[in-house]
């Protein structure tokens, strides 16, 4: 497979994907998300098989690693989410009569959010335009950019310094 061989690819997939499917089950549930993770494990492997070490471990080793990742990283990604719309659906409704002035300072900070995420090089507005308006976790986006998680993660974290560090005052009046 570390050669670019498709049918090494099929043999693997035949071979293991019971195996890799019953893991995301596993932790996933009975739902889809278990077929997904049994491909994005396995397009995993094709894209990064020449970094497979037989010294390390088995082949069945490393895919069920690689599939145990995706799931738990989905699971994580479910459960934020989960926690997050709880939290709203807990929040108190704001007084609207007073809306005026909050949609008003609403706006405003939003608009300076935009213009401190502008300021921000490429990259790191990309990390985290996808971590906060859509939801998605950091593997998620490692995959969707097709940049190792590593490097999604310090954009990440460069980007929310020089973000935090743009929006001080207003952090401040929030607290």
């Amino acid at each position: 497979m570390a050669g670019g061989e498709a049918d090494a690819l099929g043999e693997l997939y035949d071979r293991f994907a019971p195996i890799l499917l019953a893991v995301g089950r596993r932790i996933l549930g009975d739902g889809g998300e278990a077929d997904e993770v049994l491909q994005e494990a396995f397009l995993q492997a094709w894209k990064q098989a020449d970094r497979y070490d037989p010294a390390r471990s088995s082949v069945s080793t490393w895919l069920v690693l690689l599939a145990r990742s995706r799931a738990l990283d989905r699971f994580r990604s479910r459960d934020a989410h989960d926690r997050a719309r709880d939290a709203s659906e807990r929040e108190p409704r704001r007084d609207t009569s007073s809306g005026a002035e909050d949609d008003v300072l609403h706006g405003e900070r939003k608009r300076r959010v935009r213009e401190a995420l502008e300021q921000l090089p490429a990259e790191q507005r990309q990390v985290l335009e996808l971590a906060f308006y859509e939801g998605l976790s950091q593997t998620e986006i490692a995959t969707r950019t097709g940049t190792p998680l590593g490097t999604v993660k310090t954009r990440a974290l460069l980007g929310m310094k020089k973000l935090r560090n743009a929006l001080r005052h207003e952090i401040r009046e929030l607290l």
